[in-house]
Order: structure tokens, then C-alpha cells, then sequence
């Protein structure tokens, strides 16, 4: 035999190995808690997700749609709105544990869940520098001039970041394993590739580096704010305002960073305890969660549509 032949067999005899523990690990109480914890979490990301979606739209009707942080927070809108339309697809997946949809679209549904992890991670951190030169006053309000910049600028953001993610779905993603038609989400194989782990770390890298900048930022700014202040600082609106952006710097901590620190180590022993794949499942639907970040913004904007029509009322 070859040593083609030789490494062929030896990778066949790996993922068989890789695929009998988790059939066992499958059958045991502690995957079908963890599985429970899937389904749980991916329901109430549906269901919360949705409803915010819905809200939101009708609120975006009414703001200014000049503003740079209107614009991110309407491509929050589309990328949330088309995770969402994956999400069902997951849970009947963790639900019937058997997957009828066939490889590509179960390697085009796994994509999603990174792809919205950080196409939003990246719209967090436009928005969040936009309102950080305005505190500044590097910027006293950061607009378009017209609709159709903010269409186009939206346009380009997603037309660069599809033109990277499809080439790669359809070449890379999925592809050096040997993965059985019924089962989905377990790409742990490719991480088998040097070049794979390389932009893991250098995505890690960046996105924590980057988190806790935004972070150091925003509590400097909330310290300016609480010294320059008298009195009860809750009723200043300038301060409320930049507790909105912790609630953002808040999401990208709470749901992104797990993953990403996790990742590391599942990286380096993904060969070791193949019972890790559920464990970055769970901390992947973590990153989810995000979905649920436009119910700030439904409660600041009902609330102030209440009053504005309280104030109209009173007229």
C-alpha cells in the first residue's frame, strides 16, 4: 500500500473513531441535558428574536434614517431576521437527531450562525465608535447626506463580506472530513488544518482585542460623565445614553467572548475528548443571544413614543 493509500486509511480509521464516540457519548444522560440546554436556548432566541424584529421595523419607520447608527442598527435588523429564518432548521435537527436536509444546506446553516455572529459583532462596533466621537465631540452628529449613501454604504458591507463567506462555504467549509448525511454541525475536522487553526487564533485575537478596547473606552467615558455631573446621575439623559452602550459592549462580552475563549481550547484537544463538540455547540448558541439586543431599543423607543404622545395630548 502507498502512503497516499496508508494516510487515506488512517484518516478513515481516525473519523470512524471520532464517529463511534460520539455515538456513545450520544446516548448518555449528560448529551441529552446538553441537548436539552440547545433546544432551550435556540427556542427562546427564536421566539424573543422574532417579536424584536417585528417591534423594531415599526420603530425604524420613525427615526431618522440619515443617522449612521440607524443604519447599523437596520442591518441588525436584516442580519438577525436571516439567522432567524435558519434557527427552525437547528432545532428540528437537535429535537429528531437526524438531519433530512442534505450536506450543503446543513454546511450553509452552520455558516450562518458565524457569519451573524460577526457581521454583527462588526455592526456593534460601528455603532459604538460612531456614539464614542460624538461624546468626543470629534463629531457633533456623524449622517449621511442622503438615503441612497446609507443604502449603498450597507450595500458594500454586505456584498464584501458575501464575496469572502460564499467562496469559502463552498470550497473549504465542511469538505476535508468525512461526514455522514445524517448528522449536522460536527465540522471538527477541519480544525485538523494548520491554515484553519492560524485564522482562528487571528479571529480570536482580534475580536477580544478589540471587545476590551471598546470596553476601557466606554467605562472612561462613564467615569468623565459621573465626575462632571451633580446630583443623581439616572436623570441626566447623557448618562442613560451611554449606559445604552454598555448594554451593546454588555452583549458582545456576554455572548461573544465564551465562544471565542473557549474556542481556544477546543482548538488545541478537539483530537483529544471528542465529547467537546457539544460543549462549542452550547457556547456557539450563545452568540445567538445577540439576537435579543434590539429590546433596549423597543422599550427606549416605545417609551418615547408614548410621551411624545402624552405631550401631544396635552396640546
Amino acid at each position: 500500500m502507498g502512503a497516499c493509500g496508508a494516510k487515506g486509511w488512517r484518516n478513515m480509521t481516525e473519523d470512524d473513531a471520532i464517529r463511534t464516540a460520539l455515538e456513545q457519548f450520544e446516548r448518555t444522560d449528560a448529551y441529552r441535558i446538553f441537548n436539552a440546554v440547545l433546544v432551550t436556548i435556540y427556542f427562546v432566541v427564536l421566539a424573543g428574536g422574532v417579536c424584536g424584529v417585528i417591534k423594531m421595523s415599526f420603530l425604524l419607520v420613525k427615526m431618522n434614517t440619515l443617522s449612521v447608527t440607524t443604519t447599523a442598527i437596520i442591518n441588525l435588523v436584516a442580519i438577525h431576521s436571516l439567522f432567524l429564518v435558519t434557527v427552525p432548521f437547528r432545532l428540528y435537527y437537535y429535537i429528531s437527531k437526524n438531519w433530512v436536509f442534505g450536506q450543503y444546506f446543513c454546511r450553509f446553516v452552520s455558516l450562518m450562525a458565524h457569519f451573524h455572529m460577526y457581521l454583527t459583532f462588526l455592526f456593534y462596533v460601528i455603532a459604538l465608535i460612531i456614539r464614542f466621537l460624538i461624546f468626543f465631540q470629534w463629531k457633533d452628529k456623524v449622517e449621511f447626506y442622503r438615503n441612497l449613501h446609507a443604502v449603498a454604504t450597507s450595500a458594500v458591507v454586505w456584498i464584501l463580506t458575501l464575496a469572502l463567506v460564499l467562496p469559502l462555504m463552498h470550497v473549504c467549509y465542511g469538505r476535508n472530513g468525512n461526514y455522514q448525511n445524517n448528522t449536522c454541525f460536527q465540522f471538527q475536522q477541519e480544525l485538523k488544518k494548520d491554515g484553519v487553526k492560524a485564522l482562528n487564533y487571528v479571529i480570536i485575537t482580534g475580536v477580544v482585542l478589540v471587545t476590551f478596547g471598546l470596553l476601557g473606552l466606554q467605562v472612561v467615558i462613564i467615569l468623565k460623565i459621573v465626575r462632571k455631573l451633580s446630583g443623581s446621575v439616572w436623570s441626566h439623559q447623557e448618562f442613560r445614553a451611554q449606559l445604552k452602550n454598555l448594554i451593546f459592549v454588555c452583549f458582545i462580552i456576554f455572548c461573544f467572548l465564551p465562544h471565542h475563549f473557549f474556542r481556544i481550547y477546543y482548538i488545541q484537544h478537539v483530537n483529544d475528548n471528542q465529547n467537546l463538540e457539544i460543549y462549542n455547540e452550547i457556547c456557539l448558541s450563545i452568540t445567538a443571544v445577540s439576537c435579543l439586543d434590539l429590546f433596549p431599543f423597543v422599550i427606549s423607543g416605545g417609551r418615547l413614543m408614548r410621551q411624545k404622545t402624552m405631550g401631544l395630548s396635552c396640546c
